[in-house]
């Protein structure tokens, strides 16, 4: 994690932020690294689960990311984001990104092709299918469950155009045995 740190506090900040999106597919380990990593740095952390409209909405909480909060940040303005009431079914509730050197984004999405200009870094996170699955059902279990193919088809279609792993500054590659 050392080398991690390291790398994210020598890049170049968009406007006045250092912006790290930290991107791959459903239980890869995103929000593990993206939590130790907003931790080390003192950085604020945005979940991209936090902004998607629902199960269908991982475009949706792209475009989000980048309206509500990269764009505002890259031209100096304060950011303001709305966070996704999953129980509810709408947003509820503002939060404003507080002021800071780094931001880091975790999440499907943070890295897609019309964001990038406003980021500092991306990293993309990778872990075979059978893992990320047991990972995410343990995680969200019945909840997720229901909705993994949904989800999953979003993320290849996704995948499959915006190409993000192609755009990674680093590759966190994490194994069935754990490495």
């Amino acid at each position: 994690m050392t080398d991690l740190v390291a790398w994210a506090r020598g890049l170049t900040p968009v406007g006045t932020t250092v912006v790290i999106a930290v991107e791959g597919r459903s239980g890869a380990g995103k929000t593990t690294s993206a939590r130790v990593l907003a931790a080390e740095l003192g950085a604020p952390l945005i979940r991209m689960d936090d902004l998607y409209p629902g199960w269908d909405g991982l475009r949706a909480g792209s475009d989000a990311l980048g309206k509500w909060v990269l764009r505002p940040l890259a031209e100096g303005r304060r950011a303001r984001w709305r966070r996704w009431d999953w129980a509810a079914g709408r947003y509820a509730g503002t939060h404003e990104v507080p002021a800071g050197r780094h931001l880091v984004v975790e999440g499907v999405g943070a890295g897609a092709a019309p964001l990038r200009p406003y980021l500092s870094g991306l990293i993309w996170v990778e872990a075979p299918e059978p893992l990320r699955r047991r990972r995410a059902m343990a995680r969200d279990g019945g909840t997720y469950a229901p909705h993994w193919e949904r989800w999953a088809r979003q993320e290849d279609e996704y995948y499959g155009s915006d190409h993000v792993r192609d755009h990674a500054d680093l590759v966190i590659e994490h194994t069935e045995d754990g490495t």
